[in-house]
């Protein structure tokens, strides 16, 4: 008799589908794996993962976000969560590694809880209450901060870097984050610092710049290396001219004509470069080229002109020197100028670079990081970011919470109390979500060479006795008073890390299915889409 239950086949072949358990445990453990990779780089006593790419390019670094970016992950679970570090490095610009290694603990615990024949979904609500509750706890823990102090922010900045290859110079270059972060008070955005990091010198050799540093040279030789009261023109428009956008053909009879055709050209150029002197401007910034006639008649004319600067800068240039970007010539006049005390070409390392300081009220600024080698300024200039974005975030919220895991630590132990208030599931799930957050105070032990579980049980002990604000000090392994230490992070590094953690957990949590194509489908599906276009 013909079986009536016949198989259907609605995907074609070559795809690859994983259902139910076998989905859910497959996307948990990639998400762990990577939450893994990570981990070990956690603290000041991290260590550093060497990256290298298909062309033999080394990056040497112990900053999650970076790690994360490099490796070429394939996994659909493990690119959501290498997500949270893209995501908490542009909210905060610091606690990347946190947030990872705090999603992936929190899968783990929640495995734990499957094997317990624990329904995903039920896990999901539990850690959406654990999560709110511990937002709540945060804030009544953090505490509130005298911002116009440049000792605090000293503080944040030396916390933020502690542990990577700024450590040796950190009190340096923290003096250096808080100078330029003092200078840009009223313009706080991560946007409006650049970092320019060039191999030579010493670390020491960091420096503020009141103004912006642009990686280009003069054009011409024969243009001045140094202008004093500069007045600078921006432009977003060549000089030169113009290459028509369509075909057309010049047919020429006489020879007289070509000499007139030149002298036509000439003349176009010269007065463009009349224009920029009509302004007033000695210093012209071009964000496209400038033609050789061009350049010799602004080199005659005593202008230092640079060319094909990018956007970016030229964006940069305009809030540090208050000129306004030009589109037009016939737009330019000296009210568009913006100004700076000097404008030189200086050679750094083995290349020459464009200054342009002494911005007065500059909305950007350059920190220009100096080091032994590339991997070295590299890793560096990470740290930099890292430390002007938790200064910035402390600015903004007036709030910080202590670190070495005592924030973690006391949060896990309120948790605790919380869900005591729930019966069955609900109270097993947020426990398990207290657990996960433990995840920090025991890597940062095991990073340190300590036993984690007899570290994290003085801690506990600690802050059972109302010490909130007592960390590990990762050099001596001794529970310490991290005020006192001077040990503290900005509230808005925690806040982002758990919520950002806690979201990507539930939302792997409720996948119950992933179907994919194999190899030979995609290369189908994208000569189709490439024959359509």
């Amino acid at each position: 008799m013909e079986n009536p239950f016949q198989p259907i086949f609605i995907l074609p072949e070559g795809y690859q589908r994983l259902s139910g358990r076998s989905a859910l445990r497959n996307n948990i453990a990639a998400a762990i794996e990577v939450a893994e990779t990570v981990r070990t780089t956690l603290g000041p006593k991290g260590m550093d993962k060497m990256l290298v790419d298909s062309l033999g390019n080394v990056t040497i670094t112990n900053d999650g976000v970076t790690i994360l970016k490099e490796m070429e992950i394939e996994h659909p679970a493990a690119k959501i969560i290498a997500d949270i570090a893209k995501t908490q490095e542009e909210e905060i610009g610091d606690g990347t590694t946190t947030a990872v290694i705090l999603a992936g603990e929190l899968l783990k615990q929640a495995l734990e809880l499957i094997d317990q024949n624990v329904h995903p979904s039920a896990i999901t609500k539990g850690f959406r209450l654990a999560n709110e509750q511990a937002l709540k706890i945060i804030g009544e823990i953090a505490i509130d901060v005298d911002v116009d102090k440049d000792e605090l922010l000293k503080k944040i900045a030396m916390t933020a870097m502690t542990g990577k290859n700024a450590e040796l110079a950190k009190e340096h270059l923290a003096e250096e984050v808080v100078k330029a972060v003092r200078l840009l008070s009223s313009e706080l955005k991560r946007e409006n610092f650049k970092i320019v990091a060039k191999e030579g010198d010493s670390i020491l050799d960091t420096k503020t710049i009141h103004g912006i540093v642009i990686d280009k040279e003069r054009v011409h030789p024969a243009m001045p290396e140094r202008i004093e009261n500069a007045k600078i023109a921006l432009l977003d428009t060549p000089l030169e001219i113009r290459d028509l956008d369509i075909d057309a053909k010049i047919q020429i009879t006489e020879p007289d004509k070509i000499q007139e055709f030149l002298n036509m050209e000439e003349q176009i150029l010269t007065d463009m470069v009349d224009k920029i002197v009509e302004s007033g401007a000695n210093v012209v910034f071009c964000q496209k080229g400038i033609d050789e006639i061009a350049q010799f008649l602004l080199a005659r004319r005593g202008i230092l002109a640079v060319r094909r600067v990018k956007r970016t800068d030229l964006e940069l240039l305009a809030k540090a020197t208050g000129a306004q970007i030009i589109t037009n010539l016939l737009q330019l006049d000296k009210y568009s100028l913006g100004h700076s005390d000097v404008v030189y070409e200086e050679k750094v390392g083995d290349e020459n670079m464009i200054f342009v300081e002494g911005c007065k009220n500059p909305k950007a600024l350059t920190i220009l990081v100096r080091g032994a080698t590339e991997q070295v300024v590299e890793e560096v200039k990470r740290a930099l970011e890292d430390a002007i974005g938790d200064c910035i975030s402390v600015i903004k919220s007036k709030k910080v919470v202590a670190g070495a895991g005592a924030c973690e630590v006391e949060l896990a132990l309120r948790l605790k109390e919380f869900a005591s208030k729930f019966k069955g599931k609900e109270q097993i799930v947020i426990e398990s979500f207290a657990n996960a957050v433990e995840v920090v105070p025991k890597t940062l032990a095991e990073n340190s060479g300590f036993d984690s579980i007899e570290k994290l049980g003085e801690l506990r002990a600690v802050h059972k006795k109302g010490n909130k604000n007592h960390g590990l000090n990762v050099d001596t392994g001794k529970v310490v008073d991290c005020l006192e230490e001077g040990i503290l992070e900005p509230m808005k590094i925690k806040v982002q890390a758990i919520n950002s953690a806690s979201e990507v957990a539930s939302l792997i949590l409720r996948v119950d299915d992933v179907i994919s194509a194999g190899k030979k489908i995609k290369d189908e599906i994208d000569n189709e889409k490439s024959k359509s276009s």
